[in-house]
């Protein structure tokens, strides 16, 4: 499919950067108030997963751990096909851990396999700070990838529009109170690369039309950008619509343990493409423009 698109995206962007600091400003609140809801990866506790032969409800399980003193504050229990998730702000006993196996199978199915992962204090710091160092480490090489392939601009304006997508899933899971956990990070390296490839498009029509091009003010560097994204636009949205399908489906028919990576990778298609567009291309323009050899003239508002 060949389409034209015919619009000033380099105009709009300050419409966007408004709009994408507003949202940052909402997600550095929201952090610094509610701060993120951890799940049991990153915080000490016990995960119970449970194997069922038939159908069994919340109020089942709340029962069981009645009945064995478990139900302590702040225990989640998740209902499947097939399968229950509890889990527990606390590590389990291991006598604890052996109550509840056998409490679910006398009271709630025969059959019943129970699964204990626990994780203490020590590991869940440890794990939280490797998260940290994935993320910045995944950044860094893009930044030395990038400048390595283009130029130190393009390098800033990839990493900005990168952090911004991180950022932004980040945020919304803060504000949505939705559980972060170990799948949550790999959907946002997921999503760092995912953004950072769909960038790298669009800058390398930039690079190739600046070939051909005769810059001397800022109105032709603007048409230049303005023409590179029109020419993607189409690739861009065909790639990021096909995936983004792929994601919504994973999110509505997967299973509750993908639930959490389904919903950061949805949202954070969707902020790959938007950065991708409106924020990353305009910033280099902006950097581009600082230039001695570039001439400021007053931009007029033309597209190819």
């Amino acid at each position: 499919m060949r389409s034209k698109w015919n619009y000033d995206f380099v105009k709009a962007s300050k419409f966007f950067y408004i709009f994408s600091i507003a949202l940052t400003i909402a997600g550095i609140i929201s952090l610094a108030v509610f701060k993120l809801n951890y799940g049991v990866d990153f915080r000490s506790g016990s995960n119970v997963d449970v194997k069922i032969t038939k159908n069994v409800t919340k109020e089942d399980i709340e029962k069981v751990l009645i009945e064995t003193k478990l139900n302590q504050k702040d225990v989640h229990i998740t209902p499947g096909t097939g399968r229950v998730n509890i889990r527990f702000p606390e590590v389990l006993t291991p006598n604890q851990e052996s109550e509840l196996k056998a409490a679910l199978i006398k009271d709630v199915d025969k059959n019943a396999s129970a699964e204990v992962n626990t994780v203490d204090p020590e590991m869940a710091r440890e794990l939280q700070r490797n998260a940290i160092y994935a993320v910045l480490l995944a950044s860094l090489g893009i930044i030395v990838y990038v400048t390595i392939r283009f130029e130190w601009r393009f390098a800033v304006a990839a990493i900005v529009a990168l952090l911004h997508d991180a950022f932004l899933v980040i945020s919304i899971f803060s504000i949505l109170r939705l559980e972060v956990n170990l799948t949550f990070i790999i959907a946002v390296l997921t999503i760092v690369g995912y953004s950072i490839n769909d960038t790298v498009v669009i800058f390398d029509r930039v690079r190739e039309n600046m070939r051909f091009a005769k810059i001397k003010t800022h109105t032709d560097l603007h048409d230049v950008v303005n023409k590179s994204i029109s020419q993607t636009m189409t690739r861009s949205i065909n790639t990021v619509f096909t995936v983004f399908i792929a994601s919504v489906c994973l999110l509505i028919f997967g299973s509750e343990s993908i639930r959490m990576f389904s919903l950061a990778m949805v949202i954070g298609l969707l902020c790959g493409a938007y950065s991708s567009i409106f924020i990353a291309s305009p910033l280099w323009y902006v950097l581009k423009g600082l230039q001695k050899n570039v001439k400021s003239k007053p931009s007029k508002t033309t597209t190819n």
